[in-house]
């Protein structure tokens, strides 16, 4: 069954539903870009066409998230996952000695902390692996090491549908936030954050782009082996241009940033998220002998609901019964099972509101 655009309603966790009014634009310049007689995959990215797409998709990143001044914004390649390398070969430097402290919550903070020991000394300051990271663990900044260069915490855990309420708030440390499933989805505080980077394909864009927001004195601080592609100081001096940029994620991302500033922002974002989720939630609450959450209730996601059903059995005929109705990406990630629904910005509110209507019929038919 296909809703009425001829779209499945796609709850992956990335890559992750895209506007459908980008998509549109999209597929409507994609021959000819703005009257320049060539695709955007086409144009050479020295073209005075593709460095306006790039400088206005740089603006609206500062517009929609309300960057201040004294802060860069970088297009890197590689995903959040060469920001796990870039990280502490940029900032370890800030202390002579200096080592990264992570607050482990889930499988992409766990990723990140391996890396990092790669370059350098890292503690885990907090970890909630013992209860298979159901929640956000609780973190004392009095104890971090005096050598302490930079806090590295995920803001959204993907697999366990985990999320801090709100970003912390340290004196003397840095913050670096992996905000890869979240950006652009709530306000931030950026009086709280150092250095903030995501992934494009949940919430930004497709795959392939990665967008670094770092505040000035920050930069300068690199190893002398730092690859010049994971140089935070080189890709701002050269305009996120130090090789071939993604052309085309970064002009799909600028759509998609325009989308969300003519939606209302991320404050709208967020109460949207907060509606998909919460009809959600309200199912799994409601079918509680049913449906079972992993996640504490105070650290929920409102990007990704993540449950089990009472036998595995059932949670094929769940997942069979929802392609059925048009619902796909629905099945967990590997390292924890089950059904995780992602609800990113691109999502429509009635496809969250579709699949809570499935999961009450669900229930009330095999609990």
């Amino acid at each position: 069954m296909m809703n009425k655009a001829n779209r499945v309603m796609n709850f992956s966790g990335g890559p992750a539903v895209l506007p459908l009014e980008v998509l549109e634009q999209a597929r409507s310049e994609l021959f000819n870009y703005r009257n320049s007689g060539a695709s955007v995959m086409e144009l050479s990215y020295q073209a005075e066409e593709y460095l306006a797409l790039q400088a206005e998709a740089l603006a609206d990143v500062r517009r929609v998230l309300d960057v201040p001044e004294g802060w860069q914004v970088l297009f890197c390649q590689g995903g959040g996952n060469m920001q796990f390398s870039a990280v502490p070969l940029n900032l370890m430097g800030l202390k002579p000695k200096g080592r990264g402290a992570y607050v482990n919550s889930g499988n992409f903070s766990s990723r990140a902390l391996k890396e990092a020991g790669r370059y350098g000394p890292v503690d885990e300051v907090a970890s909630s692996r013992d209860t298979l990271f159901d929640r956000i663990p609780e973190f004392d900044p009095a104890g971090l090491h005096p050598d302490t260069a930079y806090v590295h915490i995920t803001s959204n855990n993907t697999v366990m549908g985990t999320q801090w309420p709100e970003i912390p708030r340290l004196e003397g440390f840095p913050l670096v936030v992996d905000a890869t499933s979240e950006l652009m989805s709530r306000p931030l505080d950026f009086s709280r954050i150092g250095l903030i980077y995501a992934g494009a394909q949940k919430n930004l864009g497709p795959p392939g782009l990665t967008v670094v927001i770092v505040r000035e004195d920050l930069l300068g601080h690199a190893r002398g082996d730092t690859p010049k592609l994971l140089d935070y100081t080189r890709l701002a001096r050269e305009n996120s241009m130090l090789c071939t940029p993604n052309t085309f994620a970064i002009y799909i991302s600028g759509l998609v940033f325009k989308w969300i500033l003519a939606q209302g922002g991320v404050e709208e974002m967020q109460q949207r998220a907060l509606k998909r989720s919460g009809l959600v939630y309200e199912m799994l609450d409601r079918h509680s002998g049913f449906y079972r959450p992993h996640s504490r209730p105070e650290h929920r996601s409102c990007l990704n609901a993540t449950f089990r059903l009472p036998t595995e059995g059932l949670e094929k005929s769940f997942l069979d019964e929802a392609r059925q109705q048009g619902m796909s990406g629905l099945k967990g990630h590997k390292v924890l099972g089950g059904i995780r629904a992602s609800m990113y910005n691109g999502l429509p509110v009635e496809w969250a509101a579709a699949l809570a209507g499935f999961m009450d019929e669900f229930a009330r038919r095999k609990g």
